[in-house]
């Protein structure tokens, strides 16, 4: 579980098309995690 104030942990994740982001890249730029729940629910 990820709470507030914790550090991000590794992770790669595809982008559009054919790339890749992972949080090495995010280094020093200012980021907004998004995490939504399941789609087409009503959360």
């Amino acid at each position: 579980m990820i709470n507030v104030g914790d550090s991000l942990p590794n992770f790669n994740l595809p982008t559009h098309p054919n790339g890749e982001v992972s949080n090495g890249t995010l280094i020093g730029k200012r980021t907004v995690l998004y995490f939504y729940p399941k789609d087409d629910t009503p959360g």
